[in-house]
């Protein structure tokens, strides 16, 4: 079968991708953004890469910094057109299914390209915001319904985000819950036992959706006497997290490490501090299951984490496995969580044996790759009944 992937250049796209090397697919990649080159993590894949612009010119990206109205203008003479260059790249493969990852990147500008061709089989893989927060992030209503009723195949990262896209005119088939990145290879080396951890570990992406931020200020001087004996390690952090941090009082009586979003921490990096972890926190108002929960519950990290639109509870029990943060702009309740489960050392051992097992059982790496496989494998069946 050829399945024509279309995503912007991601970890999460490279990782469930490289799931089906060997499995007797022809695979090809349409890079969607057209700015990437060939990428060797997906080597095996037919890829469709930097097309985007006519001509590549010596000093662009410093015009782009400092002469943004000239740039835009340049642009719109060198800059070829997405759906001219899909529609040529579609009908020169001629593929048996697309599969879109993520709505707005890569489903709506590749929209009327699939309606002309209707006889392609399209797979939409729902990521992070794309449901629960698609007016927010501006995704045009109309489209998107319009999009649905087209998309013959629906994957989420979550059962919320299925239930919506019902509700949003869904009717075609389901294919299941998977995480983004296809699963996770837990390293059973890289699992500390519970006694021997000391981490808490905070992602702090700070954005209009990440609100990091409000996890580092939780850290008040009413925690210090309960974090004398505890790393806290910060990643990707933007730099009005880093300046709260280095400004802190708190921290300034702490042993912290803080990595910035841009000083990008390979997976089995970040995985191995997951694994060293006693505590988890990750802040948000929007999300689907983020890939980072999975990974650090799974690594046996107790997780306390944001609640948008209830998805959290499919993972976590509430004061059993995890704690879920019901108001992301608060860091008071943050605090009260932390103090509260430094307090519980029964809860978190309980947590550390279960979540590792629970974890393992629905998002290994292995196990996932060989649904996912039958995956395609059904949908071919389906294309040429």
């Amino acid at each position: 079968m050829k399945i024509l992937m279309v995503s912007m250049p991601s970890l999460h796209f490279f990782r469930w991708t490289s799931q089906l090397q060997d499995s007797g697919h022809e695979v090809y990649w349409f890079d969607i953004t057209g700015m990437s080159t060939p990428v060797e993590r997906i080597h095996w894949v037919k890829q469709k890469t930097a097309w985007k612009l006519r001509w590549d010119f010596p000093g662009r990206i410093f015009i782009k910094s400092r002469f943004s109205k000239i740039y835009r203008w340049i642009q719109s003479k060198n800059e070829r057109d997405t759906v001219k260059i899909f529609d040529y790249y579609l009908n020169e493969i001629k593929p048996d299914v697309v599969h879109s990852f993520a709505m707005q990147i890569s489903c709506l500008p590749i929209l009327n390209v699939m309606q002309n061709n209707s006889e392609i089989k399209w797979i939409y893989s729902s990521w992070g915001s794309d449901m629960f927060y698609s007016n927010q992030i501006r995704i045009d209503e109309t489209e998107m319904k319009t999009a649905l009723k087209r998309i013959d195949y629906l994957i989420t990262d979550c059962f919320r985000d299925y239930k919506i896209a019902i509700e949003k005119g869904y009717i075609n088939q389901y294919l299941g819950v998977f995480p983004g990145n296809g699963g996770v290879d837990f390293n059973e080396e890289l699992i500390m036992p519970y006694e021997l951890r000391n981490t808490i570990l905070v992602k702090a992406y700070n954005d209009a959706i990440g609100k990091g931020i409000n996890v580092i200020k939780a850290f008040t001087l009413d925690l210090l006497p309960l974090l004398a004996d505890y790393d806290i390690v910060v990643f990707g952090a933007d730099e009005e997290v880093k300046n709260y941090i280095n400004n802190n009082e708190v921290f300034n009586q702490l042993k912290y490490k803080v990595f910035l979003k841009n000083n990008f921490i390979d997976n089995q990096d970040l995985l191995k501090i997951m694994g060293e972890s006693l505590i988890y926190i990750g802040n948000s108002i929007s999300d689907g299951l983020p890939n980072a929960l999975i990974e650090a519950m799974g690594m046996g990290a107790f997780p306390i984490q944001s609640n948008p639109g209830n998805v959290s509870e499919e993972l976590i029990k509430n004061k059993f496995n995890g704690l879920l943060i019901m108001n992301p702009l608060d860091p008071d309740e943050i605090c009260n969580h932390i103090k509260e489960i430094l307090l519980n050392k029964e809860v978190l051992k309980n947590a550390f044996s279960y979540n590792t097992t629970f974890i393992k059982q629905k998002y290994d790496r292995e196990l996932n790759k060989r649904l996912i496989s039958k995956l395609y494998e059904n949908v071919f069946e389906k294309n040429i009944e």
